[in-house]
């Protein structure tokens, strides 16, 4: 007599991964990380770009949990990606923890400055993926930063923009757009994208 088989475990990061993907090598690493987002029933849907170089933009960004679903993302992908955040975080432990996993403490003080040095170590790599969350707050109404938007355009690399969608529990892969010259053109396609997405607390803050 037949057995059914057992069914296949939930699968929470089923995308494709290009080989030019700048990848980690750790095999724990990636089993924590999917196990994480299985047990919290998150799971990512949409596929990764075709390319070396691209700062992603991820909102909204309304709780502390965006950073932990995140965070087991990239590391059950084995995803190289480096990742800003404030630099308040990068204190003691979790400071250490968080530059081993490829993060960058945002220098508010100097945001000048740190577009140019972010552009430049774009050009000195041959692959590199950022990741930033561009509203820079869990608070609502906080226009975005345009940071994420004069690294790009200073590096000539394209944004990948990444969604949360809490009501779905996915961090959905969305469009790869090429940046104009026109910075508030390109805010209002940006927009567009995260419109229809809602965070834990609320959808993404207003663009500009």
């Amino acid at each position: 007599m037949a057995t059914e088989s057992a069914p296949l475990a939930f699968d929470p990061l089923p995308v494709h991964m290009p080989a030019c993907t700048p990848r980690t090598h750790s095999r724990f690493g990636r089993w924590f990380g999917r196990t994480l987002l299985r047990l919290g029933g998150w799971r990512m849907v949409g596929a990764w770009p075709d390319c070396r170089k691209v700062v992603i933009i991820v909102a909204p960004h309304s709780s502390g949990w965006d950073g932990i679903w995140g965070l087991g993302a990239k590391v059950g992908l084995g995803l190289g990606a480096e990742f800003m955040g404030k630099a308040e975080l990068f204190w003691g432990p979790l400071g250490w923890l968080l530059r081993r996993m490829g993060g960058i403490a945002t220098q508010r003080q100097d945001p000048r400055g740190m577009v140019e040095a972010i552009a430049a170590r774009f050009a000195e790599r041959d692959t590199m993926w950022l990741a930033i969350a561009p509203e820079g707050t869990r608070r609502p109404g906080v226009r975005w930063k345009t940071g994420f938007w004069r690294i790009a355009h200073a590096a000539n690399v394209p944004v990948q923009c990444v969604a949360f969608d809490y009501p779905a529990k996915a961090i959905v892969v969305g469009p790869l757009l090429h940046l104009s010259d026109d910075m508030n053109a390109d805010l209002d396609r940006i927009a567009a994208v995260y419109a229809p997405y809602q965070g834990k607390k609320r959808g993404a803050n207003p663009v500009r």
